[in-house]
């Protein structure tokens, strides 16, 4: 597929994702507050995270049929295949369930392992920010970059608390305070997709966290990447998809976020 076709399947995916928003918006206004699932500790779903998921798996399976999936609510089974969906259909959905207005839909695609393009929509502010390859990253058509801000003490950062893993809960709580003192200040919004997209258009400086799952950061952590920024693991390496850990900047203070980060952990 060329960078071409790459960026008119990017815009075919925007609009799937706005007519999925709205979707969202119209069955979290007729219901009010939606019954949901419990998945786990502070882990849920509703039935407008699955209607949801299911609405993009059918546009997205029309779009390039044979394609496969990675899915947060297992609504299709995996197929293997060179194109490969990793979607959030609500990402941030204890703040749906309560009435918040942040939760945003996650779409990436990879081609043989690598993204090609990746998609966030920020439902409740009709916020589109996405990314092609080559082509840069956007937010509502207009061109966006990471912050230019190299000091951790001129930086605001943005956070995740992890509630699958207590067992490094109270360490994170350590690091928290360390970075608050060290930083403007750090926020907690409630959905790494959100964000990573706000890294990317400079609102944050870097974004950090743990226990993520490929659908909480695939679109995003690309899209960083093609606003000019830098994605990591802890480590400095690249197992931030699958390896539950994920550091993302502008790349000029992140090393030093890193190592205030390995200090804790």
């Amino acid at each position: 597929m060329s960078e071409t076709e790459i960026e008119v399947l990017c815009a075919q995916v925007c609009e799937i994702s706005k007519q999925t928003g709205e979707y969202i918006l119209a069955e979290r206004a007729r219901m009010g507050r939606p019954d949901f699932e419990t998945k786990g500790k502070n882990d849920f779903v509703t039935q407008v995270d699955k209607g949801a998921e299911a609405l993009l798996v059918k546009h997205l399976s029309a779009l390039l049929p044979g394609s496969g999936f990675i899915t947060e609510e297992n609504t299709v089974e995996f197929i293997q295949s060179d194109y490969v969906w990793i979607i959030d259909p609500i990402d941030g959905t204890t703040n749906f369930i309560h009435g918040l207005p942040l939760f945003s839909i996650s779409i990436a695609l990879q081609f043989q392992n690598k993204t090609i393009l990746g998609i966030i929509y920020e439902v409740s502010n009709r916020e589109c920010f996405y990314a092609c390859l080559g082509r840069g990253a956007f937010c509502n058509g207009q061109k966006i970059s990471v912050s230019n801000h190299s000091q951790l003490s001129d930086s605001l950062l943005v956070t995740g608390f992890p509630y699958k893993d207590a067992g490094k809960l109270e360490n994170w709580m350590r690091l928290f305070v360390d970075l608050l003192r060290k930083s403007h200040g750090v926020r907690r919004l409630g959905s790494a997709a959100i964000d990573l997209a706000y890294v990317a258009c400079g609102r944050f400086e870097a974004f950090y966290e743990y226990g993520l799952s490929p659908w909480d950061v695939a679109a995003g952590a690309f899209i960083v990447e093609q606003a000019g920024g830098f994605v990591s693991d802890y480590s400095g390496g690249d197992n931030f998809l699958f390896g539950k850990e994920l550091l993302a900047g502008n790349g000029k203070m992140n090393e030093e976020l890193r190592a205030v980060i390995l200090s804790h952990f």
